[in-house]
């Protein structure tokens, strides 16, 4: 996905947890972090508590969708996506992308994997990856800010 891309339909989900969204409840009122996990990552695993405090701290401001990436078979068991989910605090809606539709739509190869989309649901922010959430947290700012400008 390039920059200024708009956000594409969450669709082709083998299954939702912790409730379902689209498109166009995410888009028009605040940004939104879609970030891609899977349960054999450890570096996911390891950047979750930031990524939920980040969720915490921003919940009146920003949108946060996660989405589960299965790396290989291992990774399909619903239960067990569902029971590291809840060890690590994901509370936000988890997209179950067992068949890679949504991974293709972003053509996202990375977990973890981040995209920060402005309230207009353009990209407008990358980065993949355990560290770097200094920089996530900088460029969520950026576009915080400038809706702040706006309004």
């Amino acid at each position: 996905m390039k920059l200024r891309e708009p956000m594409p339909e969450l669709t082709g989900a083998t299954e939702w947890l912790n409730g379902e969204v689209t498109r166009d409840e995410l888009v028009g009122e605040k940004p939104t972090l879609i970030h891609f996990w899977s349960i054999s990552c450890h570096l996911c695993k390891e950047a979750m508590p930031q990524v939920n405090q980040f969720r915490d701290n921003y919940k009146d401001k920003l949108n946060v969708v996660a989405i589960h990436m299965p790396r290989s078979e291992d990774d399909l068991n619903i239960d067990e996506i569902k029971q590291v989910a809840a060890e690590h605090g994901i509370t936000q809606p988890i997209f179950v992308d067992s068949e890679h539709k949504l991974t293709e739509v972003f053509e996202n190869q990375y977990v973890p994997a981040y995209y920060v989309f402005d309230r207009d649901g353009k990209l407008r922010h990358f980065q993949a990856g355990g560290s770097g959430m200094k920089m996530l947290e900088k460029r969520v700012n950026r576009v915080l800010d400038e809706l702040e400008k706006t309004e």
